[in-house]
């Protein structure tokens, strides 16, 4: 039998009558259910590039973005972190750097990919700068996910691990292990997004040799979602960061092996160049949406994913940066693969996450 609840929502004496409301707690949560918060991209602005995003032992959802000017009369974020309880509503918090790190002469904080190892918050990131010929990935730690984060220097440059551009951190623990992949743009013929075991610690790589090529050089910004039997390859393709006329788009594979190989839906491997299947590609609105973060699961199960993108009749900030704002879609999956709705990034009013 259901429990129907009287509860006094308000007391209005109209006339001597005192009137109360009986609410059905069983129909109530339903109705909270079905009806979650309603939203419109962007979901923060005016930057957040590169997105990572967690949900910490708070309960808030953390996000991180690409050291960035805001054109906003402040010096550039040391990675800017923001915070959430619906990954719709953000509100900045700090940056997570107090200093640059210190073991590569030059570079920005770029792309930086946050979790949780062993009881306290990594977070891995590329140290580079536009048109570097070695970049590299290093790696700060917090207790608290807000920072600040203590660097703990270098894991790997590009020319000790002998691929060019190894930018685009991602960790991902699987059977027990854990594993870092990277990645980005290169014609050289060692050029691609590869993957390798780290140490039970998360903080090295016990043989840089171990390597495992995952994708070509035409791709970046490597994240993998594991869904049934399957792993899927999410990266990015084209240019990110040319304002209105960026082109970059999120492209997907699938395997049933963490280092691959990854097929799109036409079965080319994703090792080739011009390969992955479109997951979300630029409007006449939005220009270069990509640099997604990973998969997050809400309460009623639906999948979501926040990434980068840009206002093509408003592409950069004061200082000329890309004005890079943070978007928030649905994914859904049909026949075994991941889709947006109309590849495209939505601007419209619609129903956003549920969470308890």
């Amino acid at each position: 039998m259901k429990l129907v609840v009287t509860i006094l929502t308000f007391l209005t004496v109209i006339t001597g009558n005192v009137f109360c409301q009986t609410v059905d707690i069983q129909s109530k949560k339903s109705l909270i259910k079905a009806n979650p918060t309603r939203y419109h991209n962007p979901v923060f602005e005016p930057i957040l590039a590169d997105p990572s995003v967690i949900r910490a032992d708070d309960g808030w959802f953390y996000a991180y973005g690409t050291q960035d000017n805001w054109g906003d009369g402040n010096p550039g974020h040391l990675v800017a972190v923001v915070r959430s309880k619906n990954l719709t509503n953000w509100t900045f918090v700090k940056d997570a750097f107090l200093t640059k790190p210190e073991w590569k002469e030059k570079g920005g904080i770029w792309a930086p990919d946050v979790v949780k190892v062993n009881g306290k918050y990594h977070l891995y990131y590329a140290f580079s700068t536009w048109g570097d010929s070695n970049p590299g990935i290093g790696l700060a730690t917090a207790d608290s996910p807000a920072g600040p984060f203590n660097d703990e220097g270098k894991i790997l440059l590009s020319s000790e691990v002998n691929v060019p551009n190894s930018i685009d951190p991602f960790f991902i623990e699987d059977k027990g292990s854990k594993y870092l992949f990277w990645g980005s743009y290169s014609d050289a013929p060692t050029q691609g997004t590869y993957g390798v075991k780290m140490s039970e610690n998360g903080k090295s790589i016990p043989d840089l040799g171990e390597k495992i090529k995952v994708a070509a050089g035409d791709f970046e910004a490597v994240m993998i979602h594991k869904r049934g039997e399957y792993y899927y390859f999410f990266g990015s393709r084209e240019n990110c960061c040319d304002g209105a006329k960026s082109r970059y788009n999120i492209r997907v594979g699938r395997s049933k092996n963490l280092f691959g190989p990854y097929l799109d839906k036409e079965e080319k491997d994703l090792r080739e160049r011009g390969s992955g299947t479109v997951l979300v590609h630029r409007t006449e609105q939005i220009a270069g949406p990509g640099h997604n973060s990973r998969i997050i699961t809400d309460s009623n199960g639906a999948d979501w994913m926040l990434y980068h993108a840009i206002d093509v009749k408003n592409p950069t900030v004061s200082t000329g940066a890309n004005r890079r704002f943070l978007m928030l879609d649905k994914v859904t999956w049909k026949d075994g693969w991941p889709e947006i709705l109309n590849t495209e990034p939505s601007m419209e009013e619609h129903e956003g996450p549920f969470f308890k």
